[in-house]
């Protein structure tokens, strides 16, 4: 049975680009205004670009790229990620908690969960990912990595390689790594990665890593609090990108790096990580906890680790913290 917000859709799609006014819709479709005005908005919720004037009406300006396991697929070429279990979501809390009770119950590694848009998406230190629908990449990674607990640190370094790397192919984009693990194009963020771990004895049960890549989102579109220090591809590129197969690319980077952290070890990993990131030789502040250490970054150490000197020639060792460059005046 074709729903009213899919004959609206479809009516919209058929003049797309031009205005139509609600009373035109309500006369075509056989609806009340009032039904009109609310199945536009679910269709905004869903991402469908939908501009709204006063007097002059409704303009679809894009219809959302909703994501399919089968779409995904179809260009996945992984041996193990999105293998075992390949989780398509329309909306999900977060995909990270779906990914961690996925795998509390054993789910095998490779498991991986996607969601067209995110309620409640977490970035580090508990703060909020910005996740509107069909707009971005949203993606949770079950991994069961042969590490000791205090080794499961260079899995996040090993993502943010594999992230940046995949940007790079798959958009010609110059995106650099902002230690630990944030995914810069110019000054502005354009993915975060969120790694958790359970342990069992003195080894990892299982790596949760989830992605949050901003793929075609525009700038009006992001809350005001980011515009300026956010972006995205289609932002950097000027065009939307395809992000099915933006996931498959960057899920085949990361199988490619997660091996070579498994037959190597996380020497060639940490080769590869300093070789993409421009914080070496910055000043910066970091905020670790209640605490400001300000400095010059003096090395990223071969465990992933910060050290910065401090204005009184002090090296101090930064296991995780904020990042924040200090701008000459």
């Amino acid at each position: 049975m074709t729903t009213t917000k899919i004959r609206l859709l479809s009516w919209l799609k058929a003049h797309k680009d031009q205005w139509v006014s609600g009373e035109g819709i309500s006369a075509s479709l056989g609806i009340s205004r009032t039904a009109v005005w609310k199945q536009i908005n679910n269709l905004k919720a869903e991402g469908h670009r939908i501009q709204s004037v006063p007097r002059k009406g409704y303009r679809l300006t894009a219809m959302a790229e909703l994501m399919a396991a089968e779409q995904i697929q179809a260009h996945l070429q992984t041996r193990i990620l999105g293998r075992p279990a390949l989780e398509v979501l329309k909306a999900i809390d977060s995909t990270n908690l779906r990914a961690k009770a996925l795998a509390g119950q054993g789910a095998a590694e490779g498991t991986v969960v996607v969601a067209d848009a995110q309620t409640h998406g977490r970035g580090r230190r508990g703060r909020t990912w910005f996740s509107p629908p069909g707009r971005s990449l949203y993606a949770s990674i079950v991994l069961r990595p042969p590490l000791a607990p205090a080794q499961a640190p260079q899995i996040t370094l090993m993502t943010a390689v594999a992230v940046a790397k995949s940007l790079q192919e798959a958009a010609q984009l110059d995106a650099r790594i902002k230690w630990p693990n944030d995914i810069l194009v110019g000054d502005k963020k354009i993915a975060g990665i969120l790694t958790e771990i359970s342990t069992e004895m003195d080894m990892v049960d299982y790596v949760v890593v989830g992605l949050g890549i901003n793929v075609n989102t525009r700038r009006s579109e992001m809350p005001e609090e980011i515009q300026e220090i956010a972006t995205s591809v289609a932002i950097e590129t000027g065009q939307e990108a395809n992000r099915a197969e933006l996931l498959c690319k960057l899920l085949s980077r990361f199988e490619a790096c997660y091996d070579l952290l498994k037959t190597s070890g996380f020497g060639p990993v940490m080769a590869q990580w300093r070789e993409m990131t421009d914080i070496i030789g910055q000043h910066v502040y970091v905020d670790v906890l209640d605490k400001r250490h300000t400095g010059v970054v003096a090395f990223v150490d071969d465990d992933g680790v910060l050290v910065l000197k401090d204005h009184q020639g002090q090296l101090h060792r930064i296991f995780s913290g904020d990042v924040t460059r200090i701008r000459p005046e």
